[in-house]
Parts: structure tokens; sequence; C-alpha cells
């Protein structure tokens, strides 16, 4: 069951999917609530009101760095320190963890140090060995520039989705966690379960 007292933030439903899956697939982490904030501004909107929720003990912010991952962080560091929350001058690397009450969280997808954002994260747990994977990419990369819905900027979340099709059960990200398509024992998928895992205990 979700403990309200420890909460992670999140921009998006693909977000609480993959986390909730991640969680269920890693070994001792402790329970926390996830919640949707229905995108960024929402998320950065409201993160006064769950500081302030009463019996508070630690609260996570996970948001995608996009283009500018200095600007996302001092957007979030902005809305901390209206709270009065000490917050470092950049990201920690295996993940932010501030010793504040409530202690605070952050992660920047993909991993605290490039521009991205979930699909970044969830390519780095395709196994290398993965034969639709290059496929998947060959596929999209060969779908001529005018044919395109999509932006340059997108193509990585395209080359997920087709990939995602593929699976025996072609849903959500977190489905491909729960059926083991995706590997949670990855450098990078290990160091965010670490974070939760401290963050949280």
């Amino acid at each position: 069951m979700d403990n309200n007292d420890r909460v992670l933030l999140v921009e998006g439903p693909n977000d609480k999917h993959v986390v909730r899956h991640l969680r269920n697939r890693h070994q001792a982490i402790p329970e926390f609530c996830i919640r949707d904030k229905g995108g960024i501004e929402g998320l950065l909107e409201d993160i006064g009101l769950e500081i302030l929720a009463p019996s508070r003990k630690a609260i996570g912010i996970l948001v995608d760095a996009n283009d500018d991952l200095d600007a996302r962080w001092n957007a979030v560091a902005n809305r901390l320190q209206e709270e009065s929350i000490e917050v470092p001058n950049s990201p920690e690397l295996t993940g932010t963890i501030i010793d504040s009450n409530p202690r605070v969280g952050i992660w920047l997808m993909p991993n605290n140090t490039s521009p991205g954002e979930l699909e970044n994260f969830v390519s780095e747990m395709i196994p290398d060995d993965d034969p639709v994977w290059p496929l998947s990419e060959d596929y999209i990369d060969g779908i001529p520039e005018k044919a395109r819905k999509f932006t340059e900027k997108k193509i990585l979340r395209a080359k997920i989705h087709a990939w995602l099709a593929t699976r025996e059960d072609p849903r959500q990200m977190g489905v491909a966690i729960r059926a083991q398509d995706l590997r949670v024992d990855g450098p990078l998928s290990t160091t965010f379960a670490n974070w939760l895992r401290e963050l949280f205990e």
C-alpha cells in the first residue's frame, strides 16, 4: 500500500507507471505514494502544498530535464527556496537528497547530467543484445521527414514506442518492465532505485 507521508511528484502518467513497476522489480524500497501532477507547471505549483502537508516525512520531485537541464534545475530550486529549503547549486549525479524537514529529493530525467526525458532513461534499460531495438531505430529513421508527424526532438520517443509495439503485451513502458523486457539492473536504473531507497527510508 502506498504511504502518504512519503510522496513522489511526477509530471505525468508515463512517469508514474514506469516508477511504480521499477519499484516493484527492486528489493527493499520503502512504500511511497506517486502523484501525477499533470505536467511541469502543475508540479511546480504544488510543491509548496506538498511540502506543508501534515505528517510529510519525505517528498521526491521527478522532472524531465528536456532541452535545458540548468533551467529545469533552477525552476525546481526556486520553488523550494520559496519554502525556505536550501538547494545545492547543481544536481548530484546520483540524485539529489536534501536533509530538510521534510526530506526533499530531486531527480532530473534522464540522469541528472544530460538533457532529455523519461524515454532516454527507459532506452538505457533495453538489453544490449535486444534484436528488435536496432530494427525499431531503423524503422523510425527510415520514415521520410515529410511523412513524420513527430518533431526532431521526439525521435527517441518514437523509437521507444516502435519497440514497445513488438512486445507480447504492447502497451505502456511500465508493462515492459513488469514483463522483464526491460532490465532494471543496469547502472542508471540501479542508481535511480538507490535514490528512491535513500530518500524514502
